[in-house]
């Protein structure tokens, strides 16, 4: 399996819409599309696009979302995942892990709508890294 293209950088913040205040006052940027719910996986997302990625603003559904853990640690919000695309999830997992890379949870429809699943920081030189079937619409 090859490194494929960075799909977007997950950041995790208390506030959707102050982060994206943010990114219009310093970037001139504007949101993808509306915020929506992933209630599947207890956060609120919302993208930024960039020239060649996105940013996907991540907020908290609740205090048991992971998010929410990860916000205890870092109140202002901050960096919480890279995501590389791949042709074929389930070859990619399989991968993964026969190269002893902790996979975690079974491949699960993510914010594009297609499968993901994550890899341990551990196993990623400290990195939480998702990994994302390439939607098909796109390329």
């Amino acid at each position: 399996m090859k490194l494929g293209r960075l799909n977007h950088v997950g950041v995790a913040t208390p506030s959707i819409e102050q982060s994206l205040e943010l990114y219009r006052t310093l970037f001139n940027a504007e949101p993808h599309g509306p915020a929506f719910d992933l209630p599947a996986q207890g956060v609120r997302v919302c993208f930024v696009d960039t020239p060649n990625s996105q940013i996907e603003l991540i907020e908290p559904l609740g205090e048991n979302s992971p998010i929410a853990k990860f916000l205890e640690k870092n109140p202002l919000g901050g960096q919480h995942h890279v995501c590389f695309e791949v042709p074929e999830i389930h070859t990619a997992k399989a991968e993964f892990e026969a190269k002893g890379a902790r996979v975690l949870g079974e491949p699960r429809i993510g914010a594009h709508g297609t499968l993901v699943f994550f890899v341990h920081p551990k196993d990623m030189g400290g990195v939480l890294t998702e990994i994302m079937e390439t939607p098909k619409s796109a390329h």
